[in-house]
């Protein structure tokens, strides 16, 4: 101490050192600190993620003003982190952290990030269980958005990571890296959510409906922050398609 008072060059040589040793340990205290608020701020983003995705909703569904009173908000999002789930089985199962108390029901859609996931098939308090779309039950309608066609997609097993798409009519010839999103033909899933892209046509031997190996856009093996989509109009339209005509 002396020494540093004494002498200028030993006082910058002594303040340069006793600087960088705080600011190393300043920048360690930032680190854990960071670290442990790593929790707060993914569930802070789901939640922003969740508003942006409902907002893109009504975009899709041609809904003008967001804020008008006549808005009617037709699909949320519910963020919920995957506890369990499996890619190895023929019928596989994804279990989340979130049920009837947050406002999950049966029949709700799950989405990764990347795209479609599955769908909710039983709910308690605080957890519920979907159906994944790797399931021999699991059936999506898509489209392929540069033609409108519609058809369906199926999972026949084995590598997780492709399914198949099927009906594609002879005319329409899909081209490998092509797009395909959700229809929109159902209750379940809005209109234009990623599915997955083409990799591969497989042209019938009858020359009628073809059918495509598509890469899906989520990745099963890393599901970890999923959406639960609601339609707020479910039961209105499950009213609806009840209804019997004598035609």
């Amino acid at each position: 101490v002396m020494l540093s008072r004494s002498h200028s060059y030993q006082r910058a040589a002594i303040n340069h050192r006793t600087n960088n040793l705080a600011g190393a340990i300043y920048h360690i205290h930032s680190d854990i600190t960071n670290y442990f608020s790593l929790r707060q701020q993914n569930i802070r983003l789901l939640h922003q993620n969740a508003e942006l995705m409902r907002q893109l909703a009504l975009v899709k569904e041609n809904i003008p003003d967001p804020d008008s009173a006549l808005q009617s908000q037709i699909f949320e999002y519910i963020p919920a982190r995957v506890i369990h789930n499996t890619v190895d089985l023929r019928n596989n199962y994804i279990i989340i952290n979130k049920g009837y108390r947050d406002g999950v029901a049966k029949d709700m859609g799950i989405v990764s990030p990347d795209g479609v996931a599955g769908i909710i098939i039983g709910v308690s308090e605080h957890y519920a269980t979907a159906m994944s779309l790797l399931h021999k039950h699991a059936a999506l309608s898509v489209r392929f958005p540069n033609n409108d066609q519609i058809a369906n997609l199926h999972w026949r097993g084995g590598d997780y990571h492709f399914a198949e798409v099927v009906d594609i009519p002879s005319h329409v010839i899909p081209a490998e890296g092509d797009t395909l999103v959700s229809s929109g033909h159902s209750f379940v899933f809005p209109e234009g959510l990623m599915v997955g892209t083409v990799a591969e046509l497989i042209p019938s031997e009858k020359g009628n409906l073809n059918t495509a190996r598509v890469r899906f856009h989520t990745n099963f093996g890393k599901l970890r922050n999923v959406y639960v989509v609601k339609n707020a109009h479910r039961k209105e339209l499950d009213a609806l398609s009840t209804i019997k005509t004598n035609e």
